[in-house]
């Protein structure tokens, strides 16, 4: 049956504008003015008339720990969290347990997906000293990039001989998403503050151990080498104002070399520690205002190419502890969307910006087949967000396996109300249809 979104505000491609959207055989048929009489006779409508009508985010950038680690979450959980969030794609991490870094492990997590994920998938393979040979090998119109931990690593897949490194930059064939902190100045940083303030520091000093300086030293580094190799560079949550200088003010479309923002860096700051302790606590770590407001505003610029949530559940116990002791990682997928819109409502960026960055973005440069846009022929992954509608996280309303969220007493002022995948309806009423299933996502490379 066809369905018709009626009365919308439609944010894409850089426009707002009323209309509606005809959706059949999961894909946008037709974008209308006004549909006919005839046409709403015969569908399910559905009234949008005091919501933004945008594309689903895709998130770039999540652990969902499955394999091996679903004590902490799994593909099924996150997916509807995403789902609750208005994220309608997802791309996984392979720092699971095994790790995402052979043939029949990355065969494996596209096969669990297709039985759980209530949205659309992909999975990252992972870069290691041992495996550069199998880049060639791999399925580019499936995978969404080779993840590479340069510098520094959870997990045990630190990349760090010079000549793997190259080799994996000139061979990749594709994205290379990047994690760059520098270890040995993690590691001198650690011996001085354990000397200092005992064997687990206070969680404040957490973005002095993981400073700004490990930061910029490894995306440096990464920068270097993707422009004397020629590979397509993506460095992910980037979270120190200096770094900002690396990136070019342009389109994506002209760029090799592009870089994510998180939502924890957009959002927190390290005065945050005083109150929220080790539940922000995450790699790179959550730095000073001032590097929160320089990221923030690049985000009105093209220096800030997509915003991703580095979604990493932990159970609360595991989250004790000080700036060494304490897991990095918090789970963010569910509240990315609403808290990126908080910076909407302050005048930090556009709506139109918003949807640039963490829809339009992530399809154009994954080269995503049919999604990321509201276009006829495209799938009919769509989110209607409330733009007036103020609501306070409480913790019945978390849907991560992990049961908490550093978003909890956060009152927002914009809220999901239903979210579309593959033109079917995963979520609304806060109810998510657990038994959807999403779809691969597609590259066209």
């Amino acid at each position: 049956m066809k369905k018709v979104i009626q009365g919308g505000t439609i944010i894409n491609e850089g426009r707002q504008f009323q209309a509606d959207l005809v959706i059949e055989g999961g894909k946008i048929t037709q974008i209308l003015a006004q549909a006919p009489e005839t046409l709403l006779q015969e569908a399910q409508v559905i009234d949008a008339s005091h919501c933004f009508v945008i594309p689903g985010v895709i998130d770039d950038q999540v652990h969902f720990r499955e394999p091996g680690l679903t004590h902490k979450g799994n593909i099924g959980e996150g997916s509807r969290a995403a789902a609750a969030g208005g994220v309608t794609s997802f791309m996984d991490m392979p720092n699971t347990t095994p790790q995402t870094t052979n043939l029949e492990a990355l065969e494996a997590k596209f096969a669990d997906a297709a039985t759980k994920s209530v949205v659309n998938y992909s999975f990252y393979f992972g870069a290691t000293n041992n495996n550069a040979d199998m880049l060639s090998q791999l399925d580019k119109t499936r995978i969404c990039g080779v993840k590479l931990f340069m510098g520094a690593s959870t997990g045990n897949m630190l990349v760090d001989r010079m000549e793997v490194l190259r080799k994996v930059f000139a061979n990749a064939g594709m994205l290379i998403a990047t994690h760059c902190e520098e270890q040995a100045i993690i590691s001198a940083n650690t011996v001085a503050f354990k000397e200092k303030y005992g064997e687990d520091p206070d969680i404040k000093y957490h973005p002095e151990i993981r400073s700004a300086e490990a930061c910029m030293h490894s995306s440096s580094l990464a920068i270097k080498l993707a422009e004397e190799t020629g590979a397509r560079l993506h460095i992910l949550h980037v979270s120190t104002a200096g770094e900002l200088d690396l990136f070019e003010d342009k389109p994506l479309s002209e760029k090799q070399i592009t870089s994510e923002a998180c939502v924890s860096h957009l959002y927190f700051c390290d005065k945050d520690y005083e109150t929220l302790g080790a539940r922000i606590k995450c790699n790179p770590a959550i730095k000073t205002a001032t590097d929160r407001e320089a990221l923030r505003q690049a985000l009105a610029t093209n220096r800030i190419d997509v915003i991703g949530t580095d979604h990493a559940p932990h159970l609360l116990k595991e989250k004790q502890g000080g700036a060494l002791k304490a897991v990095s990682g918090m789970p963010m997928i569910q509240f990315s969307l609403v808290a990126i819109m908080e910076l909407v409502r302050e005048g930090v960026l556009t709506i139109e910006q918003l949807v640039q960055k963490m829809c339009h973005a992530p399809a154009e440069l994954y080269h995503i087949e049919k999604r990321g846009f509201i276009r006829p022929g495209y799938y009919a992954d769509l989110v209607l967000v409330n733009p007036d509608s103020q609501w306070t996280v409480t913790s019945d309303c978390i849907l991560s396996k992990c049961g908490w969220s550093p978003m909890e007493g956060q009152t927002f002022h914009s809220q999901v109300e239903k979210t579309f995948v593959n033109g079917h309806l995963v979520y609304h009423n806060h109810q998510v249809d657990k038994a959807h299933r999403g779809k691969e996502l597609r590259f066209k490379r």
